[in-house]
C-alpha cells in the first residue's frame, strides 16, 4: 500500500451543546493541523500514488469552506455536535468528491484519512475507503 501526506490548517469557531463537553457547550475557538493521507493500492505508470499537487489544492479547497466560520451558524451542521471526529469525517467526504470530480485515477485509489491534530498531544481522525 501507497500513501500520500499533505498538511494544511484550520481555524473554526463552534460550541458542543452537550453535557459531556463540560466548558466546551460554551462557543470557543479550535485551530487544526490537517493532515490528508490518501492511500493507493499501486502506483501509476508515472509512478506515483496521487499528484502531490492535486491532493495540496483538494485540501486546500475543502477547508476553505469551513476556515474563520462559526459552525454554529451553518445550515449544514444544524443540529450536529461538530466533534473533531465528526469534522474528519465531514471532510473526507468532501475530500472523496472532490478527487471523484478531478481524478481520472481514482480506481487505483484505496481509501482517504483525515487527521485532526488539535494540539501535539490530541488528534482525531476518520478514514473511509473508495
Amino acid at each position: 500500500m501507497y500513501s500520500v501526506k499533505v498538511r494544511d490548517h484550520l481555524f473554526i469557531a463552534h460550541s458542543l451543546n452537550h453535557p459531556s463537553f463540560g466548558r466546551a457547550q460554551k462557543l470557543h475557538g479550535a485551530t487544526y493541523v490537517v493532515d490528508l493521507i490518501i492511500y493507493a493500492k499501486n502506483l501509476l505508470e508515472n509512478n506515483i500514488a496521487i499528484d502531490i499537487d492535486l491532493a495540496t489544492k483538494i485540501l486546500k479547497e475543502c477547508l476553505d469552506k469551513l476556515n474563520f466560520q462559526n459552525l454554529d451558524e451553518q445550515k449544514e451542521f444544524e443540529d450536529n455536535l461538530t466533534t473533531t471526529e465528526f469534522l474528519a469525517e465531514f471532510i473526507v467526504n468532501m475530500i472523496i468528491s472532490k478527487l471523484n470530480d478531478n481524478s481520472q485515477d481514482i480506481a487505483n485509489l484505496h481509501s482517504v484519512k483525515i487527521i485532526l491534530n488539535e494540539s501535539h498531544v490530541a488528534s482525531a481522525s476518520f478514514e473511509k475507503k473508495f
